[in-house]
């Protein structure tokens, strides 16, 4: 069996609208993937990096947390929705990087959701279930949440939720499907995360996270 560190450090980034924003972080730290990455084309998951130290694998932003909390990637860069989202115990988010800024709201038709819900108890259609709960009860209120990975803005119209609970950048994409902004859960940013076990027994992750650390300051 090889020696952990002489197999390559796997870095797992999120593809959307993080990833832009953090190519230029992760090339001052030394984690440069090949070209083929860039290319739109290219239909890989896994690509070599600059040097022999790392590789790269571009994954779904939730799956980011999963592969590093489980080690199958050492490290990762993942928005704090998602870690919260998860709350994963093997996993440790040691820098935020100041980048991928937006907040995750609780929208609603403009008119209301009074048709839809009762006043004990919501429909919330979105893909953080655990944050939606926890927000609601935290008012008293239960939530029922329908989990949608996408087009969540639409189903207030179609009677499938009296309100949503997305990520918010402008707001521009709640306004155009009339529905307006009631509160927001948390403000978000992209964070460095590693995995507990790999931070104490691979140098290599621990050096990652200083270097992280310098350039986020």
């Amino acid at each position: 069996m090889p020696e952990t560190s002489s197999l390559p450090l796997t870095f797992a980034v999120p593809k959307g609208r993080i990833l832009d924003e953090a190519l230029p972080l992760m090339a001052r730290a030394g984690v440069v993937p090949e070209a083929g990455f860039h290319d739109k084309g290219d239909r890989r998951l896994a690509f070599a990096c600059e040097g022999a130290d790392y590789r790269v694998i571009r994954v779904r932003a939730f799956d980011v947390a999963t592969f590093v909390a489980h080690g199958a990637a050492q490290a990762g860069i993942v928005g704090a929705d998602v870690i919260e989202e998860f709350d994963y115990s093997d996993l440790y988010a040691p820098v935020d990087l100041g980048i991928g800024y937006c907040r995750l709201s609780v929208a609603e038709p403009a008119a209301g959701a009074a048709s839809i819900d009762g006043s004990t108890h919501v429909r919330v259609a979105t893909k953080y279930p655990n944050l939606t709960r926890r927000h609601f009860e935290a008012k008293g209120v239960q939530a029922e949440c329908v989990k949608l990975n996408g087009a969540m803005e639409i189903a207030p119209e179609l009677g499938l939720a009296g309100r949503i609970v997305d990520l918010v950048s402008s707001g521009q994409t709640l306004k155009d499907n009339g529905l307006v902004e009631t509160s927001t859960i948390m403000e978000i940013t992209a964070r460095l995360i590693v995995n507990r076990a790999a931070l104490k027994t691979d140098p290599r992750v621990a050096a990652l996270v200083e270097r992280f650390r310098e350039i986020a300051s």
